[in-house]
């Protein structure tokens, strides 16, 4: 009988060092599981706080260019889509866009490619003639139930790349 519990006994010591040792794997594991996770997610988080700042001029997120569009009874959104149309009819002149102050340049007129609305009052865009481009930053003004008003501020135009 004292075989018996004496073997027990040293089974049991063995069995709970092996639970011991196994469960200590699998925490340290978890623990190695968690630190990457919580890396993930800081990279995450400041991937996010960084395409906000990247946003943050831009009429979606203007609180107080969208309030000057609702006291004039106005919706931003339907407005910057407008603004956008009139855009684009303004590239369908042969001689190109007239917010772009440059003649066409080897027969080839510039228009406006995309463009990004500010706020209530300014506008940037990209344009370009298929060889050369640039940036344009225009004043808009929108009267309802007429074409958008659009100046020119300032232009930048890039150089051509000089090849080797």
């Amino acid at each position: 009988m004292k075989n018996v519990i004496l073997y027990a006994l040293i089974f049991s010591v063995l069995f709970n060092i092996f639970q011991y040792v196994n469960s200590t794997k699998i925490l340290e594991a978890k623990e190695k599981d968690v630190f990457q996770t919580k890396e993930r997610l800081k990279i995450s988080r400041d991937s996010v706080s960084s395409l906000a700042m990247a946003n943050y001029f831009a009429l979606e997120s203007d609180e107080d260019a969208q309030e000057y569009f609702y006291k004039k009874e106005l919706d931003y959104k339907k407005i910057a889509v407008k603004v956008k149309e009139d855009i684009a009819v303004l590239n369908e002149n042969k001689n190109g866009n007239k917010l772009i102050p440059y003649e066409p340049i080897d027969g080839k007129a510039f228009l406006v490619n995309t463009s990004k609305i500010l706020n209530h009052r300014w506008l940037v865009a990209e344009f370009t003639n298929g060889d050369l481009w640039g940036q344009i930053l225009v004043k808009y003004f929108v009267v309802e139930g007429k074409p958008t008003d659009f100046e020119t501020i300032e232009t930048v135009l890039y150089e051509r790349p000089t090849k080797e």
